[in-house]
């Protein structure tokens, strides 16, 4: 496996899980034991996701080729089955969650990850077929993800699976006029969620207007940049930030990033974020590094997944992006976005390891 990648995925995991016990100290003031058993079920989550990291880096790529639309096809029926009356649980007036045991699980995350596997076996399959074909065919696959992840509703999910599945397009080496087509698709589509999705036109409004709304819909973004503000060039300290602990939203989700900002300061974001840069440019260098097109495209694919995350959660904590709900990978809350994130990890690990094998082995017979 590519140690350069799996080193940078380490350092986010321990460092995200150092950021994360300091943001969930608010929870202290909250209902009591919150704090022990949101850490509790952050470890065991970061403990089996490293299980599953080390475990998906070792199938066979021939396997995970042979049966992608399996996947996917899982993925489909469970984002479906949350939406049956009884089943999926609500939260913040979106259906996305299913409960076991009183452990919340986001299919979601899952979903987004069987497509990318599919659409990586479709495109290395497919890019040869017809051109036309391929690009109805890539629309209608996007349909469908739309639709099931719009009914819950799950906007910034689908947003970065939509950027996903354009870069794959792309690289698969299709014609490029077809993503300009889908970009006007998407605008059109764009466009009439602002009717249908009040709560979508809220979120752009607030970006472009912060004080608009100071104590609603514009509360998140005010109260995150104060905490940014805060922080100033080195920050308040471990565990001194004060936004967390009564007046910033998700301290421990959406806004972990606020609450870092405010103990470590400039200083601080710009190492997380130069990370994440890091982890970003060296998925892209093993996506060229792979031994075929599906495996140079599920690197790509699962990359994007996770830097498209992380630079939209915090962009939307800046005030550079409207607000969304996603989780900052292998650092938020919620055992399924850091799950899914380790498993996307895993596979980029899997390519490497697969690219690594068949130059050891040209070697050998050199």
């Amino acid at each position: 496996m590519d140690r350069i990648f799996l080193v940078l995925t380490l350092l986010l995991v321990g460092g995200g899980f150092f950021i994360f016990s300091s943001a969930s100290f608010g929870l202290l003031l909250k209902a009591e034991g919150a704090f022990a058993d949101t850490a509790r079920i952050q470890f065991f989550s970061v403990c089996i996701g490293l299980v599953a990291l080390f475990l998906v880096a070792h199938i066979p790529l021939s396997f995970l080729r042979k049966y992608a639309w399996l996947f996917a096809l899982a993925g489909a029926l469970v984002m479906g089955a949350v939406l049956v009356p009884g089943w999926g649980i609500a939260h913040g007036g979106a259906v996305r969650w299913f409960s076991f045991g009183g452990i919340s699980v986001q299919p979601g995350e899952f979903f987004k990850l069987g497509m990318v596997i599919a659409l990586a076996a479709w495109l290395a399959y497919l890019r040869r077929a017809s051109v036309e074909r391929t690009f109805l065919m890539f629309v209608l696959f996007l349909a469908l993800a739309g639709t099931l992840f719009l009914l819950q509703p799950d906007t910034d999910s689908f947003a970065i699976l939509l950027v996903t599945a354009c870069g794959m397009y792309a690289a698969a080496g299709l014609p490029r006029r077809h993503l300009l087509y889908l970009f006007c698709i998407a605008v059109i589509a764009g466009s009439a969620l602002f009717f249908f999705r009040p709560y979508v036109a809220d979120r752009l409004t607030i970006f472009i207007d912060p004080d608009r709304d100071p104590h609603g819909a514009g509360y998140q973004l005010k109260q995150s940049l104060i905490a940014v503000g805060n922080g100033g060039l080195v920050g308040k300290g471990f565990g001194r930030s004060t936004q967390k602990f009564s007046y910033l939203p998700e301290p421990t989700n959406d806004s972990v990033f606020a609450v870092f900002a405010e103990e470590f300061g400039f200083a601080g974001t710009v190492i997380l974020v130069l990370l994440f840069t890091a982890l970003a440019l060296r998925g892209l260098v093993l996506s060229t590094r792979a031994p075929d097109m599906f495996g140079s495209l599920l690197t790509l694919g699962c990359t994007l997944l996770i830097i498209g995350a992380a630079f939209l959660n915090i962009a939307s904590m800046l005030g550079l992006a409207p607000l969304s709900g996603l989780a900052l990978p292998f650092i938020s809350k919620g055992g399924s976005a850091m799950l899914a994130s380790l498993i996307a990890a895993g596979l980029v690990l899997n390519v490497s390891r697969a690219s690594a094998l068949g130059v050891s082995r040209v070697r050998e017979r050199g």
